[in-house]
């Protein structure tokens, strides 16, 4: 802190109030100091420290990578190239490009339907042309860059098909009156002892680890956020019962939705060892599930609205997660 004083006010200033004033001042520069020995200001008048200022979101380049639920399987309006991949005008990345006002040049959505996370490194074949290794579109000048991949690593939705399938085999067995098993899928995929979509997991954030690692080194000056996979099922799965009757066990239900959570959970533990930012989707999502109403969801169940994709995002699913990214972004 200075202090000036005038010529004419240093000669007449009594020692006493000279005195005073350096005191003061002293006690002012200790408000603003490290603090006594106890770890606080020292003095119950010290002023407030200021707040750090918020750190402004990315301008771009921003680059998209992931697979269907990034790119936005099947909702109007497709784009881009090539068309096996699904991409959608409206989808979470394409909602955050423009909810930070970038231009047309500073985004780019590389994500595909279907990949895993060898095709961030490796080409991907689609029924409808290749699409490059979406890692090749990482520059140095990339300043964001949302991640979104592992679900078919972890075969999340063959999961699915084989617990309907292990559900259809225990209805059949029932009615030539064998014992039903309360969890047939889970019991198939434990079988051995081993759970067997856990270790998928597992090996999913292994890659993970690696793809995140080889983005900090493309674009070291970016910031990096892995978005996390919507609720697909409700905590209470009895209330699936009128979308999906009585096909799947109840307790299928859960164990699909402890899949979910593990698969989540794992994206959020390599995104934080990483040092990128972890978006959940989950949270946000909730009573949104592909089990609410038509009005309500946001992800849609086996037997999706025309022209949607089953057990995939709708529109109202991206909006909701790019609403979430945002929020990250924005701090």
């Amino acid at each position: 802190m200075r202090t000036t004083t005038r010529a004419t006010m240093s000669r007449t200033m009594r020692p006493t109030a000279a005195l005073t004033a350096g005191l003061a001042a002293l006690l002012l520069a200790g408000c603003t100091g490290a603090g006594g020995a106890d770890g606080g200001s020292g003095f119950a008048g010290a002023l407030p420290a200021k707040s750090p200022k918020p750190t402004p979101p990315p301008t771009g380049p921003y680059v998209a990578l992931g697979d269907s639920y990034t790119a936005g399987l099947k909702i109007a309006p497709q784009v881009g190239e090539p068309r096996g991949c699904s991409r959608s005008g409206a989808s979470y990345p394409s909602l955050v490009a423009k909810g930070l006002g970038l231009a047309a040049d500073k985004f780019q959505d590389v994500s595909c339907s279907g990949a895993r996370t060898g095709d961030l490194t490796g080409a991907q074949e689609t029924d409808h042309g290749t699409n490059p290794p979406q890692l090749d579109a990482l520059t140095p000048a990339t300043r964001l860059v949302t991640v979104g991949i592992g679900g078919n690593d972890a075969g999340f939705m063959e999961v699915v098909k084989e617990c309907a399938k292990e559900n259809l085999v225990d209805a059949v067995k029932g009615m030539v009156g064998a014992t039903r098993a309360a969890s047939p899928c889970r019991e198939h995929y434990a079988s051995g002892g081993t759970d067997q979509v856990q270790r998928k997991v597992d090996a999913a954030g292994e890659q993970l680890g690696r793809i995140l690692q080889d983005i900090k080194h493309r674009s070291p000056q970016a910031r990096v956020y892995v978005v996390g996979y919507p609720t697909l099922l409700p905590s209470d799965p009895e209330t699936c019962r009128q979308v999906l009757g009585k096909t799947v066990a109840g307790g299928d239900l859960g164990f699909l939705s402890e899949k979910e959570q593990q698969l989540n959970g794992m994206l959020k533990k390599r995104a934080e060892g990483a040092g990128a930012v972890f978006v959940d989707a989950a949270t946000p999502s909730a009573g949104h599930d592909m089990c609410a109403g038509e009005a309500t969801r946001w992800v849609e169940p086996p037997f999706p609205a025309p022209g949607l994709a089953a057990i995939h995002p709708n529109a109202k699913g991206q909006e909701a997660v790019a609403a979430a990214v945002l929020k990250a972004v924005r701090g």
